[in-house]
């Protein structure tokens, strides 16, 4: 039986992930999801899901979801995250 991709599900998994990510206190951190994670300028207002199908198949969105996982380890060891003029505690 073959695997199909839900790229809608993805997608907005994907838009999710960056949009916690841009919220990291550490600059280092937030560099590591840049280079590893979502292109700085790869999503913005004008971005379709079409757009993002790159960052969808099995093996690039494993590796996405890693990085994630590993940047928000991370932000929680050292500048946590930040919105809205509230900053978390710092781990």
């Amino acid at each position: 039986m073959k695997h199909t991709i839900d790229y809608k599900e993805r997608v907005e998994m994907v838009r999710a992930m960056d949009l916690i990510a841009r919220n990291i206190n550490d600059e280092n951190v937030f560099d590591y999801w840049l280079v590893c994670g979502v292109a700085d300028g790869d999503i913005t207002e004008n971005t379709t899901d079409k757009d993002l199908k790159c960052y969808c198949d099995d093996n690039s969105f494993r590796d996405l979801m890693d990085c994630f996982l590993v940047c928000m380890k991370n932000a929680y060891k050292s500048g946590g995250l930040y919105c809205d003029h509230v900053v978390t505690k710092e781990g």
